[in-house]
């Protein structure tokens, strides 16, 4: 901010500047909702839809029969398993008796107790037989198990040979539609970021600049902070490109601003000293003096020295004398500061 400015003056500057961010900040949080609901425009892609509608649905009834199939198998196997393990158990326990009863007879050798081997032994054959037949029940149940297992593995086999396909294609759609609101971003953005440009170019000196920047800061804002999110990574192929066109297009503008800003600056020194004052506004040439620099060329020079009364590089005259009482004074003060006459020799009046 310049030092010659007044004091009400640098508030209103202030007060301008904090215009141009709540105005940024409201055209930010606009344009924030803009871009981040742009991916409804695309409708939700899943894999079903890329799934052939006749043989999708029979395929798939026949995966989920399988695998109801199956689970009731695996049911079953799990009961029969427990029933033979009951049988098993109980035979053991009643051969272990009866085990132990025969040795008590053979020291005894009671003929009376014979009916009662008789009796064990059939008990011991019909518990025999349980056994038997519940382990044949397992061995069924395992036959079932692995058929309904082996039509499962051939159902899923007939579904991923139609699901895999539809998941390629829909991960392919999917990348399609992500580049599909990536452009659409590109577009919304995109022209906010050359407006913001012509403004800069343009606008950012005329009475409505907190407005102009606000807008400068709600594109910049939007270009580089809110679309980097929804950048498409293809292996960050986008986000270098990106980043080199923007690299090229703000380096040949610099470079372009700078060969014409040096042949302006060549121009210039070439001219009168009085027809260079007259390009030079007040407000400028002070706030270059304040730097301690050239007003006419913006090289450094030494304003505290007494002898120094011409810039060395361009010739401009920085210091004068006052054509009242003589004093040394700058030579774009527009009054002297010893007497206050007004100064013969002075800028244009309006910045």
């Amino acid at each position: 901010m310049s030092k010659g400015l007044r004091l009400s003056e640098r508030w209103f500057q202030r007060g301008l500047w904090l215009v141009a961010l709540v105005f940024a900040a409201f055209l930010i949080g606009l344009g924030g909702k803009v871009v981040d609901n742009l991916h409804y425009v695309e409708k939700p892609i899943t894999a079903e839809q890329f799934i052939d509608p006749v043989q999708g649905p029979q395929v798939q009834a026949a995966l989920s029969a399988a695998e109801k199939k199956l689970k009731d198998a695996n049911d079953a196997l799990e009961q029969a398993q427990l029933a033979a393990n009951v049988a098993s158990n109980n035979y053991r326990t009643a051969r272990e008796t009866f085990d132990n009863w025969l040795r008590t007879r053979q020291v005894t050798a009671r003929p009376e107790q014979d009916p009662e081997l008789i009796a064990r032994n059939r008990e011991l054959d019909t518990l025999k037989a349980a056994e038997r037949k519940a382990q044949g029940e397992v061995e069924a149940q395992q036959q079932n198990q692995l058929d309904a297992s082996q039509a499962h593995d051939r159902a899923q086999a007939q579904w991923n040979a139609l699901n895999e396909p539809a998941i390629e294609a829909a991960a392919k759609a999917a990348r399609a539609a992500e580049l599909r609101v990536f452009l659409y971003r590109l577009m919304l953005t995109l022209p906010l970021l050359a407006v913001a440009a012509w403004l800069f170019v343009k606008k950012r000196r005329s009475i409505y600049w907190p407005f102009v920047w606000g807008f400068i800061f709600f594109a910049g804002f939007a270009f580089f902070v809110e679309l980097v999110p929804y950048l498409p990574s293809y292996g960050g192929y986008v986000r270098y490109t990106v980043g080199i066109v923007l690299t090229v297009v703000i380096g040949r503008y610099v470079i372009l601003a700078l060969q014409r800003y040096l042949a302006r600056q060549k121009a210039a020194e070439a001219m009168p000293e009085e027809a260079r004052r007259e390009t030079l506004s007040y407000d400028t040439a002070l706030a270059r003096l304040a730097k301690s620099v050239c007003p006419g060329c913006e090289r450094q020079v030494d304003l505290k020295d007494p002898a120094l009364d011409f810039c060395p590089h361009c010739g401009i005259g920085l210091f004068d004398r006052c054509g009242h009482c003589t004093t040394r004074k700058g030579a774009f003060a527009r009054y002297c500061f010893a007497c206050g006459t007004p100064a013969q020799h002075v800028g244009p009046v309006s910045p």
